[in-house]
Formats: C-alpha cells, sequence, structure tokens
C-alpha cells in the first residue's frame, strides 16, 4: 500500500490491467453465451426433421407410412455431407455475386478463409446445416407415394451442394441479393429457404406426375386421404416449436431484446396463420378441415420468417392471417391441376413469395436501420422502392432454382428413373421399397403375423393381401 502511494503510476496501471482483464473475460462470456443460443437454436431446427415426417406420413396412405422415416433420415445425411464437403464454402466462403471459393471441407479450428476460427464460427456452420437440411425436406410433400427412393439420394445432392448454397449465398453470403438496391431483406429465409424448397418441389412434381386415381376420367381432382390427422397434428406442433429456433437463432445472438422479439414474432404470426386458414376454409365449405388449419399454421411461419426481425409486433398477426388466406386458396387452385398431396406448393412457395413481399410493405425504420439491410417499408415510407427490390429477389430465387431442378430431375429421369411402377404404387412403397410394412398387421393376416419375415409358401388367395416375402418375389 505504501509503495502504492509513493508510485501512484504504478497503481493506475494495475488498475488498467485489472478492467482489460474484466473486458475480455466478459467477451468470452458474451461469446460462449452466443454460442449457447446458437446449439440449442440448431437442436430446435433439427426437431423439425421429426415434424416435416410426422407431417408427410399422415398426409400418406398407410401402405406408404414406413418409408417417410428412411426418407428424411437418408436425405439428412446426404445433405449434411454435402453442406460440409462444398455447400457452406459456397453459401459463405466469400467471393463475388456468384458463390463463395473458399471454406471446403470445413475443418474444426479453422474459419472458411483457413484462418483461426472460434467456436462461433463451427456454431455457424451447424447451425446452417440444419436450413439446408430443411429447404431439402420441402421438396418432397410433393413427390410422396410414387417416387423412387433412389432419385431422392441423386437429387438431395445436387440440391444440397449446389442449389441451396447458390441462393444462400446471394441472400446472406454477401452475393446478388446484396447488389440489388440496398439489400434484400429476408431474415430467416421465407425465399432463400422455403420458396426454394418449394421451387425444387415444383420442378419434381411437373416431371413426375399424380398419383394413380388422383385426377378422374374427366380431369377433376379426387381427394386422396391421408391415414392419419393426429400425427399431422404432431408434426405441425414439431414445426411451430423448431420455428422458434429457426427464427430465433438467426438472430446469431442473446444482446438486447432482439431474439426474444424474434420469437414473439414468429408466434404472431403462426397464430395469424392458424386464424385465417380457420375463417376461409369453414367460408368456402363449412367445414372446419384438420389439413387446412395445420397448414394455416405452416403457412403463418413461412410467412413470417422474412419479416421476423423487420417488422413490429402488431405487423405479425396482419403477414400471417394472409398467409393462411393464400395457403388454402392456393391448396384449392393447384390442386386442380397438380398432385401436392402436403400442400407444399402453397405453405412454403406461395406463403414464401408472400413473405418476403411483406418485407417491402411493414419494414420498421427501427429495425431497418438496426439491421442494416434495405430500407423501410411501404407502411412507413411510402415508397414502392423496397417492395420492388423484394419481388426482384422473389424472381431471381424461382427462375433459378426452378430450372437447375428441371435439369436435375430431367437427368435423373432419364437415367435411374424418377417414378416407380404402376405395380409398385399399387402395393405401397413399404413393403416394394423397403421389404416391410409400416402397418403389417393392416396387410398380413393375424396367422401370419407370427412368422413375420420367415419364409412363405402360402398360395395366395383371391382377397387376401399377399405375405412380405410374396410381393417382394
Amino acid at each position: 500500500m505504501l509503495a502504492s502511494l509513493l508510485l501512484p503510476a504504478t497503481a493506475l496501471a494495475q488498475e488498467e490491467t485489472t478492467l482489460d482483464s474484466l473486458s475480455q473475460r466478459v467477451g468470452a462470456l458474451t461469446d460462449e453465451l452466443n454460442t449457447t443460443w446458437i446449439m440449442v437454436a440448431t437442436a430446435l431446427v433439427f426437431f423439425m426433421q421429426a415434424g416435416f415426417a410426422f407431417l408427410e406420413i399422415g398426409f400418406s396412405r398407410g401402405k406408404n407410412a414406413g418409408m417417410g422415416i428412411a426418407k428424411i433420415l437418408v436425405n439428412f445425411s446426404i445433405a449434411s455431407i454435402m453442406w460440409w464437403v462444398i455447400g457452406f464454402a459456397i453459401a459463405f466462403g466469400g467471393g463475388g455475386w456468384l458463390a463463395g471459393e473458399t471454406g471446403f471441407l470445413f475443418q474444426f479450428g479453422r474459419d472458411l478463409s483457413g484462418e483461426s476460427a472460434g467456436s462461433a464460427d463451427v456454431g455457424f456452420f451447424i447451425f446452417q446445416t440444419m436450413f439446408v437440411c430443411v429447404s431439402l425436406a420441402i421438396v418432397w410433400g410433393t413427390t410422396i407415394e410414387r417416387i423412387k427412393f433412389a432419385a431422392y439420394i441423386a437429387f438431395a445432392i445436387v440440391f444440397a451442394g449446389i442449389i441451396y448454397p447458390l441462393i444462400a449465398h446471394w441472400g446472406w453470403g454477401g452475393g446478388l441479393f446484396a447488389e440489388i438496391g440496398s439489400g434484400v431483406q429476408d431474415f430467416a429465409g421465407s425465399s432463400i429457404v422455403h420458396l426454394t424448397g418449394a421451387t425444387g418441389a415444383l420442378a419434381a412434381v411437373l416431371l413426375l406426375g399424380p398419383r394413380r386415381g388422383k385426377y378422374g376420367p374427366d380431369g377433376r381432382p379426387r381427394a386422396i386421404p391421408g391415414h392419419n390427422m393426429p400425427l399431422f397434428g404432431l408434426g405441425v406442433l414439431i414445426l411451430w416449436l423448431g420455428w422458434f429456433g429457426f427464427n430465433g437463432g438467426s438472430t446469431l445472438g442473446t444482446a438486447g431484446s432482439g431474439m426474444a422479439e424474434v420469437i414473439a414474432v414468429t408466434n404472431l404470426g403462426a397464430v395469424g396463420g392458424v386464424l385465417g386458414a380457420t375463417a376461409l376454409i369453414y367460408a368456402l365449405t363449412k367445414k372446419l378441415d384438420v389439413g387446412m388449419i395445420g397448414n394455416g399454421a405452416i403457412a403463418g411461419l413461412v410467412a413470417i420468417t422474412a419479416p421476423c426481425g423487420y417488422v413490429e409486433m402488431w405487423a405479425a398477426p396482419i403477414i400471417g392471417f394472409i398467409g393462411g388466406l393464400i395457403v388454402v386458396a392456393g391448396v384449392l387452385a393447384i390442386d386442380k391441376k397438380l398432385d401436392d398431396p402436403v400442400g407444399a406448393l402453397s405453405a412454403h412457395g406461395l406463403a414464401g413469395i408472400w413473405g418476403t413481399l411483406a418485407c417491402g410493405i411493414w419494414a420498421s425504420p427501427r429495425l431497418v436501420e438496426s439491421l442494416g439491410v434495405g430500407t423501410d417499408g411501404l407502411w412507413y415510407s411510402g415508397s414502392f422502392e423496397q417492395l420492388g427490390v423484394q419481388a426482384a429477389a422473389v424472381a431471381l430465387t424461382f427462375i433459378t432454382v426452378l430450372v437447375l431442378s428441371l435439369i436435375a430431375f430431367a437427368i435423373i429421369k432419364a437415367t435411374i428413373g424418377l417414378r416407380v411402377s404402376e405395380e409398385v404404387e399399387a402395393a405401397g412403397l413399404d413393403i416394394t421399397e423397403h421389404g416391410m410394412y409400416g402397418y403389417p398387421e393392416q396387410f398380413i393376416p393375424a396367422p401370419e403375423l407370427e412368422g413375420y419375415g420367415a419364409l412363405s409358401t402360402r398360395t395366395p388367395s383371391p382377397g387376401v393381401a399377399p405375405t412380405t416375402q410374396e410381393v417382394t418375389a
């Protein structure tokens, strides 16, 4: 103490060192907290794969229920590998307007340029892995009950390795969309994730064709009900939960109230979608269609995904409500010409377009200034500038993804084939593609269930379902 009094400069130097040390510790703790939130959000977005599985299985017939699990697991695995090998680098590895050029085979301890990286870089990588897997899952909603499993694998390689990373680079990696006006506003991916997936789905259904029996001789659509609406509803609720990580995690941190605001806005968009879809389907049919109400929730969530970081809370239920109206009208219109069993073209495509455009209408000056992307929406500025920028991004996304997806699916169709045979489709993909039924007791007589999987010498009787081995043979 006496020395400090005699040498005040020394005391001040020690105090300054202590403040620097404290600042470093606070910074380190902040980074750790942000990374922890990103990991929690990653887990929530991963859980959305279960939501997609339940939703698609619920909308499938019983003979195709089990294949949804194999499809989800294999596609998630392929997308994860392709994103690590090439997709992440194309999306976020610097470069010009078209694509990134560094960071292939991303490694621990290295950022995209090869320099030393911290946990935040690795956290961003795995978080974005979940996004490409969600976008790929959207593609397959239009194809259930009639597509070859091999086609899943081939397109997943192209989609996760090239198509989605290009759009992600344009929107989030400093590419083309940053050069349109003052920048395109798409906080969590109404266009980048959802419209991209839905456009790939459109390309698939255009080349795949409808399920057998979907359209009558007069061309009018026939309903082919899914086998389990409660399972579909569970899928919707899981997706709703996962969206809190999808949108909330896109803040990439916990500073201020931003993350909480985004999650609150996301929830308001979802409930708006439910109410909009419920109102319109009841007005049209005087029935409360479970599928339409569930898709209303999905449409509200998709619609609020782009604006969730740009709009005030009061605008969220309006955006979601309009999204709910759009999905009902879209499903009814598209069903007249295209067989989309789960309504993906409307819930993710049309609602994704609407959500992207909604930024150009209601982007708040407070939030635009905070994020530093684009300009205020029409409601505040009286200008159509940002709305025009958003429309340009929608058009570029749709055209690019549709062309690349059509090329990919055309090559698949000409080589390994895209669609199963009529006999396989009639028997169901569970037994023909995977060698077992999702619900064996529905298709195999009770006495034979005891020996299910063993060789059988039974001669099939008329009206009695064949065994697994007989169908395979």
